[in-house]
């Protein structure tokens, strides 16, 4: 059903052949692109540059709008067939897709929406809400796409893991976004932006920490040569186009968020009807609201400290629910019993982030990345300075999604000591490891930084963040030549 918006009149729900057409054509490209990778798989060995066959037919999938389920289980088995494992190495890619980053991700995503269960439970989300839209009154849809991108990147900065941050600002943000009438790409779109800029400034995120180790270089450095500039250029590219994102999906029934209640402006107010008898009412909104900021500034203060990265938020997340619960006066068992029905909500996300994860670990079967290194590694040594840097750079883009810091491990270890023979500065070493290793973040193709923030906002069309990865990468891109043609 659609959601009804206030100033909107309730658009009448799609027929049952509505969208029949490209469903029928996207089913029939992902069983012939998985028949032509089994085909495939017969005539080739690993390692072969065919392996990104299947990941070739994910991002046609994703950027034709098919189902994230669809297209994640179709690539799957497109790798699986190409792959052939044996038994063994089948138990082995599930095992260790288990315990796999991407799976973390999942996990992350499914304990933030239980934590966000326990925030509306409480009276915790709309008592933020309203502190967040009462000086974003009469603004909407203009400033607050902007005011979500600047939420996202301190959060992301703070806690330095896109995943688990994004699960903590979700609950605060889409209650906003949805009363103010932002769609549903809108707000992923400014998460997904906000989040991978906080990301790339993030002082303790694993795949920034080897570059600073790669590269030999301050954290100082690493913001102005690096960081900084690709801030910019994301801040640019979300001021233009966020609202065009915003127009072009406005008129769609199922871009809009069911609108959240307002929350009580006092304690006579009446209650809604569908909360639990256990709800705490009035002035406990905002004791579960303090509480819940308390614990956030605590755990962003733990995080750094500790520096446990994605790992942290598995502690975090649940120790934020109970502190929420406890300032709001939710029983134990009622608390327990709404963390756990957001934990169930959760599940579907977390089970396509473990069929993500087993996926990157079947191309990994494959290793045609193994091939391209050797291809073209070897002409990089007769190249000048600078055209050293970019195919270095342009090398990073190849790196299997969300395995970015080992990739920037390997370029060093593969073309490090010929960089420094050709006189590379850590400036430039610099840039050429962001620039590679960023492009694992907005793109090229979807990855699990897309989809965490496509799934914490609720959002239908993944190749809305597809193309806007590709609109921060080209930009990013020609500023990172010209900063290298400097460093060179």
């Amino acid at each position: 059903m659609s959601a009804v918006v206030p100033g909107r009149p309730e658009a009448a729900p799609p027929t049952a052949s509505h969208g029949a057409p490209a469903r029928r054509w996207t089913t029939a490209a992902a069983v012939v692109g998985a028949l032509a990778a089994g085909a495939a798989g017969l005539a080739v060995r690993p390692p072969t540059v065919w392996g990104l066959l299947p990941i070739v037919l994910y991002a046609v999938l994703a950027l034709a709008g098919t189902p994230m389920a669809r297209a994640t289980g179709a690539a799957l088995v497109a790798a699986l067939l190409m792959a052939r494992p044996t038994p063994g190495e089948l138990l082995s890619l599930g095992l260790h897709s288990l315990a796999d980053q991407v799976a973390l991700i999942g996990l992350v995503a499914l304990l933030g929406t239980a934590l966000g269960e326990v925030l509306a439970a409480t009276g915790a989300a709309g008592a933020l809400v309203g502190a967040v839209l009462r000086p974003l009154a009469g603004r909407g849809p203009r400033v607050l796409p902007l005011a979500v991108w600047g939420t996202c990147l301190v959060l992301v900065f703070a806690l330095g893991t896109l995943a688990g941050a994004l699960a903590v600002a979700a609950p605060l943000v889409v209650p906003v976004a949805a009363r103010a009438g932002l769609t549903r790409s809108t707000t992923a779109a400014a998460m997904f932006l906000g989040g991978c800029s906080g990301l790339a400034l993030a002082p303790f995120a694993g795949s920034n920490v080897a570059v600073l180790d790669a590269a030999g270089t301050s954290y100082g450095g690493y913001l102005l040569v690096g960081a900084l500039p690709l801030t910019a250029v994301s801040l640019a590219v979300a001021r233009v186009a966020l609202p065009l994102i915003q127009r072009r999906t406005d008129r769609r029934p199922d871009e809009h968020y069911p609108v959240p209640p307002a929350p009580a402006s006092s304690a006579h107010a009446a209650p809604a009807p569908s909360a639990p008898a256990s709800s705490p009412g009035g002035g406990r909104e905002r004791w579960a609201a303090t509480a819940f900021a308390t614990a956030l500034g605590v755990c962003v203060v733990g995080a750094a400290v500790t520096r446990t990265g994605a790992l942290f938020p598995l502690a975090a997340l649940p120790l934020m629910a109970a502190a929420t619960a406890l300032g709001g006066g939710l029983r134990p068992g009622a608390a327990a019993r709404r963390f756990a029905v957001g934990a169930r909500r959760g599940l579907p996300t977390l089970v396509l982030f473990l069929a993500l994860a087993a996926f990157f670990r079947a191309v990994e079967l494959l290793r045609p990345y193994d091939v391209l290194m050797e291809r073209f590694g070897g002409h990089a040594a007769q190249l000048p300075p600078l055209g050293f840097a970019v195919v270095v750079a342009l090398l990073g883009w190849l790196a299997v999604p969300g395995a970015t810091a080992a990739h920037v491990v390997l370029l060093h270890k593969v073309f490090g000591p010929l960089g420094d023979s050709l006189g590379l500065s850590p400036a430039a070493w610099t840039v050429t490891y962001l620039w590679g290793s960023k492009a694992d973040t907005y793109g090229p193709f979807p990855n699990p930084n897309m989809l965490a923030a496509h799934g914490f906002a609720g959002a239908r069309r993944l190749r809305v963040l597809v193309l806007l990865g590709w609109s921060v990468l080209l930009p990013a891109a020609a500023v990172y030549f010209l900063l290298l043609t400097v460093l060179t």
